[in-house]
């Protein structure tokens, strides 16, 4: 049995902590009450970026260099970077090049960027996994994942009081005797396609006179995100259906920490035990396509995800779409 198996994994966030007091009295200035908005998305801390050095690159390449070291490789040793983020530092030249060229790269790796939106992560998981599985001469993929919202978004208070900065990087590494990326499924339903917008009006109406650089920020249209709880629970019951595992056999389930109200309403519809269900949205906020990675991070340190173990994945991102995985740690 040989699989692509994530060897390891490494974070990174600015050190500017964050609590809900800020966001209450900041928005209470403009005439918005948002106590209930952070107390029913589950926050309490998060880290901000507050110093103009730091950006989603940056963010990206202090993952990158962390996750090498625990590895014990350098860059040269991985054939494949994958960059993603729905709030890239460049559209070109690519973000996974810039990473190359900061960390010290092969002539022979193949670098790109991906956009996904929130369920970037696990986009950039699977499609590398997938790419390895059919070319076995890419033997070890660096996959990068980072966003940095709270620039873009200041007026809205779904994203300014919820949304947080962190980067996760992850070593993938072909290897014997591991089923590694074992599935997935993706559910995609655009009924919502126009209620998350940036730059709000598009990059091509950046330099008309009419608009201002403000009249790019995040648009945001509230919507009932309930469904893609709903849409969670299908796929995940697919996927461990279509693989004969029961939900007593998983040994993590890693979702997206947009709402703690979101993972609730999949874990008791599903009957997880809870205990095995991370939540971390409250110590680092929503950290958008990073969160189930950050999730499996904090999950791997505190010794409730081990080597072997079966994980479940699940993330949804804007318009909408949902992503589940299934694999072997």
């Amino acid at each position: 049995m040989r699989g692509v198996q994530i060897r390891e994994i490494a974070i990174y966030h600015p050190a500017n902590e964050v609590d809900n007091e800020y966001y209450i009295n900041y928005f209470a200035e403009k005439g918005t009450d948002v106590t209930g908005l952070v107390t029913a998305l589950g926050r309490n801390k998060r880290f901000i970026i507050d110093n103009p050095e730091e950006n989603t690159l940056t963010m990206a390449a202090e993952a990158s260099k962390l996750v090498l070291k625990k590895s014990g490789l350098e860059a040269k040793d991985v054939d494949l970077i994958i960059f993603t983020s729905q709030t890239p530092e460049y559209l070109l030249p690519s973000n996974a090049l810039k990473l190359h060229h900061t960390l010290g790269g092969d002539l022979s790796t193949a670098c790109f960027d991906i956009n996904a939106n929130c369920a970037g992560m696990l986009v950039a998981i699977e499609q590398a996994c997938r790419y390895m599985t059919a070319n076995p001469r890419v033997e070890r993929a660096l996959v990068v994942g980072a966003d940095y919202l709270s620039v873009h978004s200041p007026e809205q208070p779904v994203y300014y009081s919820n949304f947080a900065e962190s980067a996760v990087a992850v070593i993938l590494e072909q290897a014997e005797g591991t089923r590694g990326l074992i599935d997935s499924v993706y559910q995609t339903d655009t009924s919502v396609i126009d209620n998350s917008l940036f730059p709000a009006h598009g990059l091509s109406n950046l330099y008309r006179e009419e608009f201002t650089a403000k009249d790019a920020q995040v648009q945001f249209t509230p919507f009932d995100d309930s469904v893609c709880a709903e849409s969670a629970v299908n796929s995940i019951r697919i996927l461990l259906e279509r693989n004969n595992l029961n939900k007593e056999q998983i040994g993590g389930f890693l979702f997206s920490q947009f709402t703690i109200g979101n993972i609730k309403r999949v874990s008791e519809s599903l009957g997880i035990d809870q205990d095995k269900v991370v939540y971390i949205g409250d110590r680092f906020g929503y950290t958008a396509s990073t969160s189930p990675l950050l999730a499996l991070h904090e999950a791997v340190q505190a010794g409730k995800v081990r080597r072997g173990d079966y994980l479940v994945f699940w993330t949804v991102g804007a318009g909408w779409q949902n992503v589940s995985l299934l694999m072997q740690y």
